[in-house]
């Protein structure tokens, strides 16, 4: 063999007494056939075979696996983000003429995508109170397709009676998505309580290092399996395997780092909850969150996500409370080793329920650094928010 091939073909090795507790990470554009005749043939390896990189390989396929075992289901798509995860789902179900709900509390760009993408292509959408629970079967239309539901809500926090909405979908033929980000499947499993769609954004708990970009769906339907595989296969969506490493890794220590941002998150939101300068604490574990009962019957704990309704008075000196973080960063996304804060605005996102506190909220994903230095963040930013003292007048 010319030199110029042993550039390119590999030499064997033995693989004889290696044995590594790391998913190889496989690489491949190219799958290779070993003849002519199932290459032939290769559209008939179904859904699970290899036939040609962009598919799957056996790095993705492992992941698949291992998220299908925690939810308890069938089959897992990948996607490249938990956005792209709910485009698909959609995408898959919905055609002109057909309807699909989605809570209030939605992700934003989740609404964005059924007002600029869906509603322009004669897919109608409308938002609904996410308390609403059995409620939801007046909403519902022999057009209506999917019924989206995320819990907690985004940035609000509040808990949606999923069971309650499978059944009155389910009535009347409609299907049922569930984000699940903020639970992961070791918190809450909506396959078990009858959601179709279990969505995950990767992204967050299960890469847990916020440097992935990443989604799943898993369903226990194989026939929606299919389906979806074949929206990603018309559309060119792959996923890399290097992503699908690092999620296999983060998966591997998710447990431990959920328990631990779940213990220190109820606990500073019941501290924060105490300070006169704090409207109201969104915590599904605290009693006064909407949702509370929902989430002692149905969820296994907390994750470390929460959210802060300041006072009203609060808000001038917000930015310059935020100013000097020193173990918090100011920040979209959570999940990740390091501490969050994000200011929100809502108000102009509600269209089913009015948002009407008057107060800036911030968003608290907590992360694993000492709770003593993360507190001292928090206390500082309280103590900016107080009003100046009035100086006496002789």
């Amino acid at each position: 063999m010319h030199d110029l091939s042993r550039c390119v073909h590999h030499p064997a090795v033995s693989h004889e007494g290696f044995a590594s507790l790391a998913v190889p990470t496989y690489r491949a554009s190219t799958i290779v056939y070993e003849d002519a005749e199932s290459f032939a043939r290769r559209k008939h390896r179904g859904p699970d075979g290899y036939t040609y990189g962009l598919h799957g390989t056996p790095t993705t396929r492992t992941l698949e696996a291992q998220l299908t075992a925690l939810h308890g289901g069938g089959r897992t798509i990948l996607a490249p983000s938990g956005q792209a995860a709910i485009a698909v789902v959609m995408l898959t179900l919905l055609t002109p003429g057909d309807h699909v709900l989605i809570p209030d509390t939605v992700y934003g760009p989740v609404r964005g995508f059924c007002a600029s993408y869906l509603a322009p292509r004669g897919i109608r959408f409308d938002a609904y109170d996410p308390m609403i629970g059995a409620g939801i079967a007046g909403l519902i239309d022999e057009r209506t397709k999917l019924v989206w539901v995320e819990s907690p809500g985004s940035g609000t926090m509040e808990v949606q009676d999923l069971p309650a909405i499978v059944a009155a979908a389910k009535a009347k033929g409609a299907l049922v998505g569930c984000d699940n980000t903020w639970a992961s499947p070791l918190l809450f499993k909506p396959l078990s309580f009858g959601a179709d769609f279990a969505m995950e954004a990767l992204t967050k708990y299960v890469g847990g290092h916020s440097d992935l970009l990443l989604g799943s769906v898993t369903v226990a339907d194989l026939a929606l399996h299919r389906r979806l595989k074949d929206t990603l296969r018309m559309l060119g969506i792959g996923v890399s395997p290097d992503e699908a490493a690092l999620a296999l890794r983060g998966l591997e220590t998710m447990g431990v780092r959920l328990a631990h941002v779940g213990r220190v998150a109820l606990d500073f939101a019941q501290r924060l909850s105490r300070s006169p300068l704090v409207d109201r604490v969104l915590h599904p574990a605290l009693p006064a969150c909407p949702g509370h009962a929902l989430w002692k019957r149905d969820f296994r704990g907390a994750s470390g996500v929460f959210s802060v309704v300041l006072k009203p008075e609060t808000e001038p000196r917000l930015t310059a409370a935020l100013a000097d973080l020193g173990v918090f960063a100011i920040g979209a996304s959570w999940g990740g080793t390091r501490s969050l804060i994000a200011p929100m605005s809502v108000t102009a996102e509600r269209t089913a329920v009015p948002w009407t506190a008057p107060g800036p909220i911030l968003r608290i994903s907590i992360g694993l650094e000492g709770i003593d230095d993360l507190w001292a963040d928090l206390d500082q930013i309280l103590k900016r928010l107080e009003p100046e003292a009035v100086p006496n007048v002789a």
